[in-house]
């Protein structure tokens, strides 16, 4: 059979955050994996009680014999995040240049994971030998050190995968994007990019670190008090000099107001000029177009409003062959006249619920939503010996807006009585019915009193 190099994002496309991309080459009966990226995105309000959110990794946990190992982008978050969850379920090589490594030994410290002997430092702009692939690290500039694009150099061809971003012409820290290397790389001919969507839809440049620097001291001159401690107080100033991600909005505006309302000055990318992002605006994708001259390209890192404008810049920068695509999607880069999707891996997110991992339909989510949501009712049921009930119901409630407790505690007892005396009390065999019976009473008369069905739980004693 034909050998085929394959793409395969787990995460990060269709979504911002949470990047995990697989690249495979072989015959489909013996292909070798590589993982780029390993990240997690943030949860809201929506998901009580969770925090982290990461790629399900169970399409490559199921190949990990042909694993070849993980190889990391750049330091963020988003794209080293969930690399303490994973690697335990697929003991490989990690691949990584000295910050980055840094930042994961500690991640893996905390859990304490020991990774002695499967991290590899890889020093800047060197190339790892995975055969079938060669990757070779390339600096770019972003908002962290130690970017990188990879070169992947496959027996068919190569594939740019650019990680996150931007042309930074006067970085803060690291080394200047090696757009040197980048024109040779075009040159030598690339069959697919793969490349950062973020910033699609901004004209312009994405800017530079320096010029932040610059209005950031502006700032801090002007100020008259300097507050190094946690501790602020009225005639302070607190700059927020990070992007607003979406979905934190709420949180963030809460505290700007709680601030504001305290006599603290906020200041923010909406009042100064205190921000540039780190992905590359429209000029900053035409560069790299223009060195890298890809016969295709897919984007990645981004929402579908995303993607599917950058498909329509690629088509303006004349690249014959843009394949739009989203997690699970398998796509083909070769043979064939142009890259297609042709296959469907599973995919889909794993909730960090304390310190488990639980699938995004877990009970354990279900139940906390509807707690959340709709509040909880207990009730427990003394039966006695002869099949009556000892006393009355014995009923908690939590989270529901009962203002008239008492006539509405009397009326629930009521309907739980009359439901309890269409069952044999005395017939264990029952118990189950009897309960299911008794949670549809509680749901129904709460629904019809207070608009809420609550989480129900029954318990049975008998004496």
């Amino acid at each position: 059979m034909k050998e085929e190099l394959i793409f395969c994002p787990l995460g990060g496309s269709g979504e911002i955050g949470m990047n995990m991309n697989l690249f495979a080459y072989g015959n489909p009966d013996n292909r070798k994996w590589i993982i780029v990226d390993i990240g997690v995105t943030f949860a809201d309000d929506a998901i009580p009680g969770v925090d982290l959110i990461y790629p399900d990794p169970g399409f490559i946990v199921d190949k990990k014999d042909d694993l070849l190992g993980i190889v990391l982008t750049h330091a963020h978050e988003d794209h080293i995040g969930a690399i303490a969850h994973i690697w335990p379920k697929l003991k490989c090589k990690i691949f990584a240049t000295p910050f980055t490594s840094v930042l994961i030994s500690e991640k893996f410290k905390e859990k304490k994971i020991d990774v002695t002997g499967y991290l590899e430092v890889v020093q800047l702009n060197s190339i790892v030998d995975l055969s079938p692939f060669k990757i070779e690290f390339v600096t770019l500039t972003h908002s962290i050190l130690e970017p990188n694009g990879l070169k992947i150099e496959t027996p068919v061809g190569n594939i740019l995968h650019t990680g996150d971003w931007k042309c930074d012409p006067d970085p803060l820290t690291g080394d200047n994007m090696n757009s040197k290397r980048l024109k040779e790389i075009g040159e030598e001919g690339v069959l697919t990019m793969i490349c950062d969507s973020t910033n699609v839809f901004s004209a312009g440049r994405a800017g530079s670190e320096l010029d932040v620097r610059k209005n950031m001291l502006k700032i801090m001159e002007r100020l008259k008090k300097r507050h190094p401690d946690v501790f602020v107080e009225r005639g302070d100033a607190v700059i927020f000099s990070s992007k607003i991600i979406p979905g934190n909005e709420k949180k963030l505006y809460k505290l700007h107001n709680q601030l504001v309302r305290e006599g603290i000055e906020v200041i923010s990318e909406d009042s100064e000029f205190i921000h540039v992002s780190g992905h590359p605006n429209r000029e900053d994708l035409k560069d790299m177009y223009d060195w890298i001259k890809p016969r295709s390209v897919i984007p990645v890192h981004g929402e579908h409003r995303h993607m599917i404008e950058h498909i329509n810049f690629a088509k303006e920068m004349q690249v014959p062959y843009p394949v739009r695509v989203e997690n699970g999607d398998i796509v083909r880069i070769y043979p064939g006249d142009k890259p297609e999707v042709y296959d469907k891996a599973p995919s889909g997110r794993l909730y960090v619920d304390g310190s488990i991992s639980v699938e995004e339909d877990a009970q354990s989510i279900k139940e906390r939503k509807n707690l959340s949501t709709n509040g909880l009712i207990e009730a427990t049921l003394v039966i006695t010996p002869n099949g009556n009930i000892h006393n009355k119901p014995l009923l908690t409630f939590r989270g529901l807006p009962i203002y008239e407790k008492d006539e509405f505690t009397f009326n629930l007892e009521e309907e739980i009585e009359k439901t309890a005396k269409t069952f044999s009390l005395n017939n264990k065999k029952q118990e189950s019915n009897l309960i299911d019976a008794l949670k549809i009473t509680c749901r129904k008369y709460t629904k019809e009193k207070l608009g809420k069905r609550p989480y129900t739980n029954i318990n049975l004693v008998r004496i």
